[in-house]
């Protein structure tokens, strides 16, 4: 067909128009650059491909031409490559990816809150993992950071206490604190990638967002991202124009 690519990209761009509308609540008449500019504080996407999206409603302006109010005619056809890569950020903008599907599930290490603090001790060594979930009667009840828990005992240290005591008569349970647990974020099982990478640019001091069922404490942890696994999400992002839904 003579102007396949340009069907192709007109639908692509449909698609995102109708999106931003959503987003911004705009007019069905609001001008598609103004959206794209107004989207770009409400969407990560948005502020990615932003000078892209701009490109593109330039483009769609300069293939279609307007015969009736109900009838457009294709006077140009974009090249592949532009058809392809406006169906990319369509498919991110429209159907982001969850970030379970980007992250391949490990495991979590935890402990228990009546455990001694010795047994996070000895988890950090074995997991070599900085966060432990600590659980309470099968509910999750805090985390126990390992930079945080190594300030605990210098501080005790300091003071000339029995640090060796502290490890072994203290519940794990004991040292948890809401201080601590604001630098973790809880999201649901339906998070996206986008969502992830919200929260890490909204909270500068965010340490690692955590994955449950609801997002809610007290539920079992799934998944925890810390910045370290975004080069992982990246490199799935770049072939998830080519996956199946």
């Amino acid at each position: 067909m003579e102007y396949a690519n340009a069907e192709k990209f007109l639908q692509s761009y449909n698609r995102i128009e109708s999106q931003l509308k959503i987003l911004y609540g705009g007019k069905a008449t609001q001008n598609f650059t103004d959206l794209v500019k107004r989207c770009t504080d409400l969407n990560l996407t948005v502020r990615r491909y932003e000078n892209e999206l701009i490109d593109y409603g330039k483009l769609r302006n300069a293939i279609v031409h307007r015969v009736t109010d109900s009838q457009e005619v294709f006077i140009a056809n974009p090249c592949d490559n532009v058809v392809e890569n406006i169906a990319f950020i369509e498919k991110q903008l429209c159907h982001p990816p969850r970030l379970t599907d980007a992250i391949k599930i490990k495991k979590i290490a935890s402990v228990f809150a009546d455990k001694p603090l010795i047994t996070a001790v000895q988890t950090f060594a074995e997991s070599w993992q900085k966060s432990l979930i600590v659980y309470d009667h099968g509910k999750m009840a805090g985390v126990i950071n390992s930079y945080g828990l190594y300030g605990e005992i210098a501080s005790r240290a300091a003071r000339g206490e029995d640090i060796n005591a502290f490890l072994m008569q203290t519940p794990c349970g004991a040292i948890l604190s809401d201080e601590v647990l604001s630098r973790y974020k809880l999201v649901a099982a339906d998070a996206t990638v986008f969502d992830v990478f919200k929260a890490f640019e909204e909270q500068k001091n965010l340490l690692a967002v955590i994955v449950t069922e609801n997002g809610s404490l007290g539920e079992k942890a799934e998944c925890i991202v810390t910045p370290s696994d975004f080069p992982r999400i990246n490199r799935y992002l770049e072939t998830y124009n080519v996956k199946p839904f």
